[in-house]
């Protein structure tokens, strides 16, 4: 029964990939009929030490290029940490060069979704390019049929480093992995350090290539059973985020009522009109609960990407090619 369980998950995710995959059809963009609305998300502002202060240019040490530091404190109704985060060489050069800032999306058919609202989010009119990494019935625990970290190492050489990262997985990994000849039961001891291993592979295999790494972490589900594996895999994913000074967005408050109960319906948008914002799966979210549960996040990556464009525009980053090493 369980496993019959975890591969219904898969099954729903390929039905759930193919209806996302119908905003293909209107030229790759996302569906036209969902508008993302904005509900008043605050600004965030870097902290300066005194009236006008500029985030400091810390030392490389040698380690790598030079970046620019700045606080940006999470406002995307989550209970994602506030981390100090550097500005990337990879996001100075882009901007300073007049390129377009790319955003690619990693993750299984739930990251299908989060692309598609952070496409419509993070349009080409304000100079991004929002890339889909995304592919359907994938996970960590799934190595046999897909290496995440081998794969993304591909696409990126094929068309590309991105300046911003955000991955989304889990849905498919609440089950055990072969470890050592053996099976790790999900979430034991064993299974945290081969899973722990491979996310942190895949997330300094980013870094490397120059992307700000964000995680978002799954919403409620619909059946008691799965949800308690999912929200238990999202301590262990923010736990991760954490150590490795990742922002973790939480969507599980985005997608639940006032009781904190699963619900398919909630208030949306500037009126708080009832709105369906779950698929009938139980699992993935409608297009507007995709939307609900990354406006914050495109505010923090907006907020993120003004700040750094205004330190080049002032000169106090180094110039694209320019980055010095101690």
């Amino acid at each position: 029964m369980v496993l019959a369980d975890r591969t219904a998950v898969l099954f729903l995710g390929v039905a759930a990939g193919v209806a996302i995959g119908l905003s293909f059809a209107y030229g790759g963009h996302p569906w036209p009929d969902t508008a993302a609305i904005d509900e008043g998300v605050p600004a965030v502002v870097p902290p300066a030490k005194g009236p006008g202060a500029e985030p400091a240019l810390p030392a490389t040490g040698g380690r790598g290029p030079a970046t620019a530091a700045v606080t940006l404190p999470d406002h995307s109704s989550s209970a994602a940490i506030d981390c100090s985060m550097p500005f990337q060489q990879q996001l100075l050069d882009t901007l300073a060069g007049g390129g377009k800032v790319r955003v690619g999306v990693f993750g299984d058919s739930f990251g299908d979704g989060l692309w598609s609202a952070l496409y419509r989010q993070l349009p080409a009119k304000a100079n991004y390019q929002v890339v889909k990494y995304s592919q359907q019935s994938t996970g960590f625990t799934r190595y046999a049929s897909l290496n995440i970290e081998e794969h993304t190492a591909q696409q990126l050489a094929a068309d590309g480093p991105v300046d911003i990262a955000v991955i989304s997985f889990g849905a498919n990994d609440t089950q055990g992995v072969w470890a050592g000849g053996k099976a790790a039961r999900l979430l034991s001891p064993e299974w945290k350090r081969v899973i722990g291993e491979r996310i942190d592979g895949l997330v300094n295999l980013l870094r490397a290539r120059g992307a700000m790494v964000y995680w978002v972490g799954l919403p409620k589900m619909r059946k008691d059973s799965f949800d308690a594996d999912i929200s238990a895999m999202n301590a262990f994913y923010a736990d991760r985020m954490r150590a490795l000074n990742v922002p973790f967005i939480d969507t599980a408050p985005l997608s639940v009522d006032e009781n904190g109960a699963y619900a398919p319906y909630l208030p949306d948008g500037p009126e708080k009109k009832r709105t369906l914002i779950r698929a009938n799966d139980g699992i993935h979210m409608s297009m507007t609960g995709y939307v609900r549960i990354t406006r914050g996040l495109a505010e923090r990556i907006r907020n993120y990407v003004d700040t750094a464009r205004r330190s080049v525009a002032e000169g106090a980053v180094p110039a694209a090619g320019q980055a010095s090493v101690s």
